[in-house]
């Protein structure tokens, strides 16, 4: 059975938070947290809450073996994206886009 934690609406781009996610996809939630824990982005803090969350789900509610989880899939999808100009010479603008992802997390019982 898969279980699954999603963070919505981070503020991150899709593209710095999939190499984040990359890493971490086929392990344990455990090793996952280990090498989360030593990465320099601040964008693994956020990947590790999803993580614990998702390990947490399949304990607590689904009554799965912590030792048993696996991260079956992980992925980061584009959210909306905040739309700000900047303003440039002879009254032009270009346009700012700030990025948003949702983050996503499947374990399951091997």
């Amino acid at each position: 059975m898969e279980v699954r934690a999603t963070a919505r609406g981070v503020r991150v781009s899709p593209q710095k938070a999939r190499r984040i996610v990359d890493s971490v996809r086929g392990k344990t939630p455990d090793e996952a947290l280990a090498i989360l824990r030593f990465m320099p982005s601040p964008t693994a803090r956020i990947v590790a809450r999803v993580v614990k969350s998702a390990a947490a789900n399949a304990e607590n509610n689904f009554k799965m073996l912590p030792s048993e989880i696996r991260i079956v899939r992980a992925f980061v999808d584009e959210g909306l994206r905040m739309r700000r100009i900047r303003f440039k010479a002879r009254g032009r603008v270009n346009p700012i886009l700030k990025r948003l992802s949702h983050i996503t997390i499947v374990v399951e019982e091997r």
